[in-house]
């Protein structure tokens, strides 16, 4: 990791930057892909699961009896552990149930709107060297509560073809039935433009690398939503000298060990405090399975000293981080000057892992400082709010002059003669 004392502007600005294939290689190639899914269907994801994660498969839906089998493999504790997941995952989001307003702004004028759940969803989930069945957990709970009539579940398989048993019994357990055994940019077409066994989505979720992020938002151009877009995940730490190193060396490493570009930060305003993180990441680091990841990742990591709590807030206020961890002396009350991160973790026992599985909050977030326009996944993000309104004959007496002016300073006489003739109309019954 990369210490930096006190830098300039300059070296800031630089570290807000995240590191980024070449734009126009990266979209020539997913142009590519998703031409091939819309032009063949079934028959272009078999080729492409063999050519991209060397799987060779004959059907791009998974048997329902090999789903079942799955639950044999997965351990009655951690089955516990899901379900336990699953209960506070469930809990909070349906907490943010609600919303509907119903107002009368003026007499006689009664506006309102009510919430529509999207009807098709597709869900990415990333597999390879590390399955995250919890991202299941995360994007299939939501949707169901929210009431989507069709989801559509797509992850890519192992060497032998297969998914892992912990995606297909998360999947089941969450009532899952349509689950497609591909990945990358490939899923993406599948769900965006449908094939013989993929339907094809309104929206699309899920966390992914480059080129699924670049499939997910050329697909937003052609008329299927996104929830946002999600790239290599990153973890942003402030901490002051009542940090303890062993945590902070935690919590950088358990983001590093997603890949080799995940990106990872911690701010201090304690110049003592980057060499006791250093030996604790080295300590730690020692022992892991994932050790040459994480190596990988770290020599992107960077130590940042400022002068003080409140420009390290600022530096991450600028960077809008997806994960924000504050191991501060008033930790809460620093908390209150997040303007941007996707999902904050407040005092040294709220490790972002917790975040990542059980504590209930969404771990599908914005990152690549896309937390300043964009939230991480919610109940809402498997709805749409329709406004309604419905104006009495009194109610549009009073608020109709107002708009035939209006429409009439836009030019649009139209507009204004669907006011005037039921004005005339209400006057003659008088």
């Amino acid at each position: 990791m990369k210490i930096y004392h006190y830098p300039d502007a300059n070296i800031l600005e630089r570290l807000c930057r995240r590191p980024q294939i070449g734009r126009e290689t990266l979209l020539v190639t997913v142009r590519g892909i998703m031409e091939e899914v819309r032009q063949e269907g079934d028959a272009a994801l078999i080729r492409l699961t063999e050519r991209y994660d060397r799987a060779v498969i004959d059907t791009v839906l998974y048997p329902e009896a090999e789903i079942a089998a799955a639950a044999a493999f997965v351990p009655e504790m951690l089955k516990k552990d899901i379900r336990r997941a699953a209960d506070n995952i469930r809990r909070f989001h349906a907490a943010q149930e609600g919303g509907e307003t119903n107002i009368e702004t003026e007499p006689g004028v009664r506006c309102w709107r009510e919430a529509r759940p999207i009807e098709k969803v597709g869900l990415y989930i990333p597999g390879g060297s590390a399955p995250l069945f919890s991202s299941v957990l995360m994007l299939a709970i939501p949707a169901f509560l929210a009431g989507c009539e069709e989801i559509v579940l797509c992850s890519p398989p192992r060497r032998d073809g297969t998914l892992d048993p912990l995606i297909l019994w998360t999947a089941a357990e969450c009532g899952v039935r349509r689950i497609c055994r591909i990945g990358g940019a490939q899923a993406v077409a599948a769900m965006a433009y449908g094939t013989g066994s993929v339907p094809a989505v309104f929206k699309i979720f899920g966390p992914g690398n480059q080129y699924l992020t670049a499939a997910k938002q050329l697909a937003s151009m052609e008329g299927v939503a996104i929830d946002m877009p999600a790239g290599p995940s990153e973890v942003l730490i402030i901490a002051d000298q009542s940090a303890d190193p062993a945590f902070l060396a935690a919590d950088l490493l358990s983001q590093a060990e997603h890949g080799p570009d995940s990106q990872v930060l911690l701010l201090s305003n304690d110049k003592d405090l980057s060499e006791k993180v250093l030996e604790q990441v080295r300590i730690q680091s020692a022992g892991l399975p994932r050790a040459d990841i994480v190596k990988e990742s770290l020599g992107y990591a960077a130590i940042v000293i400022l002068k003080d709590i409140e420009a390290c807030m600022d530096f991450s206020n600028r960077y809008a981080p997806e994960h924000l961890i504050l191991q501060t002396r008033e930790a809460k009350k620093l908390s209150r000057s997040v303007r941007n991160a996707g999902s904050v973790f407040i005092g040294p026992y709220t490790p972002e892992s917790a975040g990542d599985y059980a504590s209930g909050t969404n771990h599908t977030l914005p990152t690549s400082g896309f937390a300043r326009s964009y939230g991480g996944v919610c109940l809402d993000s498997f709805r749409k709010w329709i406004t309604f309104q419905n104006i009495t004959e009194s109610g549009l007496a009073g608020i109709g002059p107002s708009v035939e002016r209006m429409a009439e300073a836009e030019g649009l006489q139209a507009h204004k003669n669907a006011v005037t003739l039921r004005l005339k109309h209400s006057a003659r019954k008088k």
